[in-house]
């Protein structure tokens, strides 16, 4: 080994090792360092919805496949969801500002379909709106109508589902397929066993969720008791389940 006082040192300079962690890709994305990488996708989204002053949410869930120019039912559950985001918007604190907290913001999947109509309402009524948008095989885009710096995007489901449950006052359900479900039985299994408090589930369009599920055959066989039945409601369109949670967020009785 050479003593030279003027040997090189840029071997050891460029090396991964010396490179400080938080510079380090390849160490951040390696399996050592996925619960680090699931601490950040809380932190980081928590930091940005603190600062905007958002202290709840309204989550609206819905089909990505649906569209405003589809077939019919297609589009009257987009121009809904536009509406009912629209209105919980406009009644329900979004529009707050001034350092004062923000109640009841719209908070969507951030992809297209049902998601992108009711980022859309938000925006009609002028106030801000998240979305939490999923890293997928098939790259999902955020839609156009989310707020820009409320526009987030996860790698790991469960932290997605997290931040969509932490702060909702309610959750609004339009159809949907695989992906709505999952969200919606999420919820309800948390409501059932008591992981999440008291928030309103409330489903629109009563003729499909009852055509899709037979809630009342899970009671017949007792796989669910008669009081899970009232974790959930029904909206006949947007306007209507605005009315529903209006009076709940209100402190009024809720009508089924």
């Amino acid at each position: 080994m050479s003593d030279s006082p003027t040997a090189s040192n840029a071997a050891q300079l460029a090396s991964r090792a010396y490179r400080l962690p938080a510079a380090d890709e390849a160490f951040l994305l390696g399996d050592s360092m996925r619960g680090v990488r699931f601490l950040m996708e809380f932190a980081k989204a928590d930091d940005i919805l603190r600062a905007w002053g958002v202290a709840s949410t309204i989550v609206v869930f819905g089909s990505a496949r649906i569209a405003e120019d589809g077939p019919a039912d297609h589009a009257r559950w987009y121009a809904e969801a536009r509406r009912f985001a629209d209105l919980a918007s406009r009644e329900g604190g979004a529009l707050v500002g001034g350092g004062q907290p923000r109640q009841n913001v719209i908070a969507t999947g951030g992809g297209p379909g049902i998601m992108a109509a009711a980022n859309r309402g938000a925006v009609d009524a002028g106030a801000p709106s998240i979305g939490f948008n999923i890293s997928l095989p098939a790259e999902q885009e955020p839609n156009a109508w989310s707020t820009p710096d409320l526009t987030f995007r996860f790698h790991y489901f469960a932290m997605r589902k997290m931040h969509l449950a932490m702060r909702a006052n309610a959750l609004v359900v339009f159809p949907g397929g695989f992906g709505t479900l999952d969200e919606l039985f999420e919820i309800l299994t948390l409501r059932q066993t008591g992981k999440m408090r008291p928030v309103p589930v409330v489903l629109v369009d009563k003729g499909y969720w009852t055509d899709l599920i037979r809630f009342d055959t899970l009671l017949a066989n007792g796989f669910i008791s008669p009081e899970d039945l009232d974790l959930l409601q029904f909206a006949s369109d947007g306007a209507d389940a605005w009315r529903k949670l209006a009076s709940f967020l209100t402190g009024a009785s809720v009508p089924r």
